[in-house]
């Protein structure tokens, strides 16, 4: 795959990029809490069992678990902003199939499309990329990926308000109206990004991708109705095995895969992987459980007999302590690194669930659940992105956290799927209503405490990485330059761009392209002019730069392996890019 250059938009980044783009990344976060504080009552709403019921999320988590890599693989070919857009869009004709139907089968296929709107988040992350100067990216970054925290946390009581004053209907109304409302900002203030990558997409794996999950949980959430030793059940799960094993083969066939599985093979990204499934398990069980165990009443011996209201109050502590959890992440990684983080992220998990089972006898012990859960998940969340670029190179790291992406994503799905079929097989029938029990709260905390502890094991077994290639978020200015001054000595170039009289040249967009034409690193040149770029093997290279006013350069350099960088100065033609 190569990565080419387009003339730059015509009006650069302003200010108002990085809050627009997480103001998306909240819209993101609203459509997929939207549906929690009526849970319990969709089984009712939708004249439908509680089997089938569990389907209006888990299709939401299953299409963003696709979206996921086929918006960010479109992203690159065909502009990360426009994809945002039409990720944004999409979101909003899915809330209007919703806003217009009772009926389970056409909410499901609204429900599927708002899914799409997960791409908006790797997207947001790349027009960052592309866009920012590093000393901004860090941060920026964290804020985009806080939002999901922040919008889950607001969205929770704002949804429980809607829906126990209105119809439930104007839930999906006002998630249109946020979609619109980003989608507009985004055309007002996001430009579009100039990279693009040269191939095709993969619509092959795109269906194969979509068609495996899909036979995959189908069973796990219709296995209790249909026998689970059942010749469908069976039959499905040997279906899904096969579409994925060849799936799998044809991505490691194709020249430019929609999921580059080849990045799996090493160590460190296949535990980080399977550690990340399990933190998505348990991330979305609290979800489920807390807002039906709040709001049942308490003529059931167990209920809490609480408002909507109040039970979006009482879990919106999940989200928002995931958010303050960043610096404290930054803190922690900077001094035992992103493997230690991740392991005590578990263990605060892990207790949150373990001590969950005996704290359901009240509102106030909800609440220190999820502010337990949201600190462990949030600092689990924020190391995983670390042990991925941290264990590949920098040829592979796009490739490797959208796949690690990918699998948090399909962790949220499975849980979905299995503690909704949980919660139904284990629910109480009166006068035709299904009830869930404690029974189904405590098991599904207890499967939550079991993937956590999977994970942990998957955690301890990670090597230790090199401390010098894992990014940290820094938490000053002064951590941002001791971390370009430590670059300075890795293996790679570095040097300055120049204009045609010798003077720097800043924010110039400088790509590192391999011998097979695949982009190997890109960095945006500081105010002095300086860059560095790290290479992730010996051999020849080609350094392209660009800049706005300026011709575009591409110089030949080959870096021998040596740990210690080329020194490469790029000058740059003086005549002005035209369309």
């Amino acid at each position: 795959m190569t990565l080419t250059t387009t003339n730059r938009p015509s009006r650069s980044a302003s200010g108002a990029v990085v809050p627009v783009l997480a103001f998306a990344g909240i819209v993101v976060a609203v459509m997929q809490t939207l549906l929690v504080p009526v849970i319990k009552d969709l089984p009712q709403l939708l004249d439908t069992s509680p089997s089938n019921a569990t389907w209006v999320l888990t299709s939401t988590l299953l299409s963003g678990a696709v979206a996921t890599p086929i918006m960010g693989r479109l992203g690159d070919l065909y502009g990360k902003r426009r994809m945002l857009i039409l990720s944004l869009a999409v979101m909003v004709v899915g809330a209007l199939v919703s806003a217009f139907t009772s009926a389970l089968l056409p909410m499901i296929a609204g429900r599927t499309l708002q899914g799409f709107a997960m791409g908006a988040i790797p997207l947001g992350i790349g027009l960052m990329r592309d866009m920012l100067p590093r000393e901004k990216l860090g941060s920026s970054m964290a804020l985009m990926s806080s939002s999901i925290g922040v919008g889950g946390g607001l969205a929770l009581p704002a949804a429980a308000l809607v829906a126990q004053h209105t119809n439930w209907h104007a839930l999906f109304y006002g998630a249109a109206g946020l979609g619109v409302l980003s989608i507009v900002l985004t055309l007002l203030t996001v430009p579009e990004s100039p990279m693009r990558a040269e191939g095709s997409f993969d619509l092959l794996g795109a269906l194969g991708l979509s068609a495996g999950l899909v036979l995959f949980l189908l069973p796990i959430t219709k296995g209790s109705d249909w026998g689970w030793s059942s010749a469908t059940t069976l039959g499905l799960f040997a279906a899904a095995a096969a579409v994925l094993l060849l799936w799998g083969l044809l991505e490691l066939r194709v020249a430019a895969p929609l999921v580059d599985l080849r990045t799996t093979a090493r160590r460190e990204v296949l535990l980080t992987n399977l550690a990340s499934i399990m933190v998505g398990v348990a991330f979305y069980v609290v979800s489920l459980v807390l807002p039906q165990l709040l709001q049942l009443p308490t003529a059931t011996g167990y209920g809490l007999g609480r408002s909507m209201v109040v039970a979006g109050l009482c879990v919106a502590p999940l989200g928002l302590t995931m958010m303050f959890t960043a610096p404290v992440y930054a803190r922690l990684s900077a001094r035992y690194g992103p493997k230690v983080t991740l392991i005590i992220g578990l263990l605060i998990i892990a207790i949150g669930y373990g001590g969950g089972l005996g704290l359901m006898n009240a509102a106030w012990q909800t609440v220190v659940t999820s502010l337990m859960l949201g600190a462990g998940i949030g600092l689990a969340y924020s190391s995983l992105p670390a042990l991925i670029v941290g264990a590949v190179p920098a040829s592979e790291t796009g490739a490797a956290n959208g796949l690690n992406t990918l699998m948090r994503s399909i962790g949220t799905s499975v849980s979905s799927a299995v503690i909704g079929m949980v919660l139904a097989n284990t629910a109480d029938h009166v006068n035709g209503v299904a009830i869930p029990t404690m029974h189904g709260f405590r098991v599904s905390f207890l499967i939550a405490t079991a993937a956590v502890a999977a994970g942990l094991v998957l955690a301890l077994c990670l090597p230790k990485p090199n401390r010098s290639t894992v990014p940290q978020l820094r938490a000053s200015s002064e951590e941002d330059a001791n971390l370009a001054r430590a670059e300075e000595v890795l293996r790679g170039f570095r040097g300055r761009v120049l204009d045609a009289h010798g003077a720097p040249v800043a924010r110039a967009k400088v790509t590192l392209i391999d011998h097979r034409g695949r982009q190997a690193g890109a960095t945006l040149s500081g105010e002095d002019g300086s860059y560095v770029l790290v290479v992730p093997a010996r051999g020849p290279y080609v350094l392209a730069a660009r800049a706005a006013g300026h011709g575009p350069l591409a110089s030949s350099a080959t870096h021998t392996g040596d740990d210690r960088p080329v020194d490469l100065d790029l000058s740059l033609p003086g005549e002005t890019v035209t369309a």
